[in-house]
């Protein structure tokens, strides 16, 4: 099966919520959708599915317009964010339902049941109402029952949105298991971009209704076309700072100098925008080989295994994400430190100008539930 949107645009009371998206989606790596809320993920999700009917543009299957066709007649599986189970069905039935609607016989639904259960991990609950299952285990049967309706287009909604932070970091490791080796088209809309990492496959960057970038995930992490990409596929954002190439260096924030080597050194003279992602720049551990600065710590946030540092200099502020927890007093004066190797540089109109040296492969890796580029 293909997959094709062609020039789709969808427009609800005069507002556009999708605006002139075209792609072509193939069976095998999963397609993500990564954007903000109200980036448009969820009605573009829509229009794959045939829910809702584009305003203008075409969807094609195998070829064939099917822009007016229902739902009802595509052979759509959907996962949304809310645990959607039969509260009167125990998990087995829940599951069982859409292949007893397809009349397969009762020997094959049970095999089918039984390994959609055992890939995740339910099987000692098939007895069980859905009442009686914590909201992991709810979402888990809701995959079940979509996974195993073997549909050609699979379509995910933010699907671990509502999972408390230890049951979705469980089910994220597993998800590359789950769609693997799959023959449908499987989609998954996230607003985490390290769900989008752990996924891989393609990606699609949407911001405002619009396809911003398009290709493999590690490419367009790692080449964001340009500054509002780099935004959105950075968790927190990008730390985006002015500046200006000359006398043959980079002048950052006023007066951090940087030096024309490496990727930066084919810059012309002019003004830039420099972009340096969290985990990127540290203060925790001293490096005087590289380029730093003094700022003073605003707030420092501990999430889960990490501490994220606010620390103004002059009128910026930076954010540095730091592995492990940490204790910073405010207003206390931090050193913080960047490899001029992980710098991006945007034009002033906030196209890509240079980018960091992709890391190979064996360099670039998801650890511990956390996203490590390491240097």
């Amino acid at each position: 099966m293909t997959l094709v949107l062609e020039n789709v645009s969808k427009m609800v009371d005069r507002e556009i919520h999708i605006d002139r998206v075209s792609l072509e989606l193939d069976p095998g790596a999963p397609v993500v959708l990564l954007g903000r809320t109200l980036a448009g993920k969820t009605t573009l999700i829509r229009l794959m599915a045939g829910l809702d009917r584009p305003s203008k543009g075409r969807v094609k299957v195998d070829g064939r317009d099917v822009t007016g066709v229902s739902v009802r007649k595509r052979n759509v599986a959907m996962v949304y964010q809310q645990f959607i189970n039969y509260p009167s069905f125990t998990v087995y039935d829940n599951i069982a339902s859409p292949l007893r609607r397809a009349g397969l016989a009762k020997a094959e639904i049970d095999r089918k049941v039984r390994e959609a259960a055992a890939v995740l991990r339910i099987e000692g609950l098939l007895d069980r109402l859905p009442d009686e299952l914590s909201g992991g285990q709810q979402q888990r049967t809701a995959l079940a029952r979509a996974l195993v309706k073997d549909a050609d287009l699979l379509l995910l909604d933010e699907p671990l949105m509502n999972l408390d932070y230890k049951l979705r970091e469980e089910l994220r490791g597993e998800l590359q298991a789950i769609f693997g080796g799959r023959k449908s088209i499987v989609v998954y809309a996230t607003t985490e971009p390290l769900e989008a990492l752990l996924i891989g496959g393609t990606i699609v960057i949407l911001d405002e209704g619009k396809a911003l970038q398009v290709g493999p995930t590690l490419d367009v992490y790692h080449r964001p076309a340009s500054v509002r990409v780099g935004e959105v596929f950075s968790d927190p954002p990008m730390n985006l700072v002015a500046g200006r190439v000359e006398d043959g260096n980079i002048r950052l924030d006023g007066d951090i100098i940087v030096p024309l080597a490496g990727h930066l050194a084919g810059l012309a003279p002019g003004a830039y925008r420099f972009g340096i992602r969290a985990n990127h720049l540290f203060v925790v551990r001293e490096a005087p080989d590289l380029v730093f600065f003094d700022a003073t710590v605003q707030l420092a946030e501990i999430s889960g295994s990490e501490t994220f540092i606010h620390a103004a200099r002059g009128g910026f502020s930076w954010v540095v994400q730091e592995e492990g927890v940490h204790s910073f007093s405010l207003d206390q004066t931090v050193r913080v430190f960047l490899n001029t190797k992980d710098i991006f540089v945007f034009h002033e109109d906030g196209r890509l100008a240079a980018a960091p040296g992709r890391r190979s492969a064996n360099h670039d890796a998801v650890q511990g539930g956390q996203w490590r580029a390491s240097s």
